[in-house]
């Protein structure tokens, strides 16, 4: 399919770059380090050779998330976004854009994220799940009550926001302690991100909030499989959950779900069934996972045209007003 948009698209600075170095051996940390550096030619080239005809942008993970500094936090949130509207400048048929947030300051948060959009023209705002606030280990998740001003403003702009995961804290690591192999994106970030988001639906955030739009990478984190169990046990005990409707209510008003390294056709069937075609947007986590893997799979994997066209393009123009 020509004409492709992908939405998690990834990009790191200077001073981001070594927050991925972990999960690459030291034979592919080199090449990796060069293509999420590149906001030009080459990633274009890749681009055009899978019939990709936009990337919107984001910051590497954790990246801001991770510096509890404040000051710091902000600064390296400015000089992110900076970078990325230079690159949409440069090339506006190519790149869109979704805006790193310093949220270990709320009303910081709120100001760059109406410069991010007002003025550089961001479509949307991405944060790597909770943040780290002060000291290395003071952490706090999103439906934290510091963060009502936030979705309150978020919500006003009416611009989405895509929860993006990161590692668990080291203290709510000891599950994968000698099983390495399923830390980060093989296992332990969709379970941190599938938790994090129930928090947000359980607190009644979107019925406080109820125009918030929220998207989940990787398929939605496994949450269109499970949702249904989820429910089920909490119509049974509720334990004086403060949401006023079914979490699956949300899922299919409140929320998307991309692509993004679950290149799985059966996975991709679950969701559509779940929640339907309208609420799927094409993704490829470039560059942790392969655009080439990302495109041959979604160019040829078994589903009408009309919904792979919606999927690849249509949802995502719509979505954020792209105007193309």
């Amino acid at each position: 399919m020509k004409g492709k948009i992908g939405l998690e698209e990834h990009f790191a600075i200077a001073e981001t770059l070594e927050d991925s170095e972990r999960y690459f051996n030291n034979e592919v940390w080199p090449e990796f380090s060069k293509k999420i550096l590149d906001l030009m030619k080459n990633r274009i080239n890749e681009m055009d050779y899978y019939g990709m005809e936009m990337m919107i942008l984001s910051l590497n993970s954790p990246a801001v998330q991770a510096i509890y500094n404040k000051r710091k936090a902000i600064e390296i949130a400015i000089k992110a976004n900076d970078t990325m509207a230079e690159a949409i400048q440069r090339n506006p048929k190519r790149f869109r854009g979704l805006a790193a947030l310093p949220m270990q300051d709320p009303d910081a948060a709120i100001i760059e994220m109406q410069r991010a959009v007002k003025d550089l023209g961001c479509v949307g705002v991405l944060v790597n799940g909770y943040s780290q606030i002060d000291t290395e280990d003071n952490y706090k998740y999103l439906d934290d009550p510091i963060y009502l001003s936030f979705w309150q403003e978020l919500e006003k702009l009416n611009v989405p926001f895509y929860m993006h995961p990161r590692e668990p804290m080291p203290c709510n690591m000891q599950i994968y302690k000698g099983h390495p192999w399923l830390e980060g994106a093989a296992w332990a970030f969709g379970v941190e991100t599938a938790t994090h988001t129930l928090r947000l639906m359980c607190s009644g955030i979107f019925d406080k909030y109820p125009k918030l739009k929220l998207i989940l990478g990787h398929l939605g984190e496994t949450l269109p499989f499970s949702i249904w169990r989820t429910q089920n046990r909490i119509n049974k005990t509720s334990r004086g959950i403060p949401a006023k409707k079914p979490l699956n209510y949300y899922m299919g008003e409140n929320m998307w779900f991309t692509t993004s390294g679950q290149f799985r056709t059966a996975a991709l069937w679950n969701t559509i069934m779940e929640f339907g075609s309208d609420h799927i947007l094409f993704a490829t986590d470039f560059p942790f996972e392969e655009v080439s893997d990302a495109c041959e799979w979604f160019d040829t994997c078994s589903i009408s045209e009309a919904d792979r066209y919606k999927i690849g393009r249509q949802n995502t123009i719509d979505l954020f007003k792209l105007g193309i």
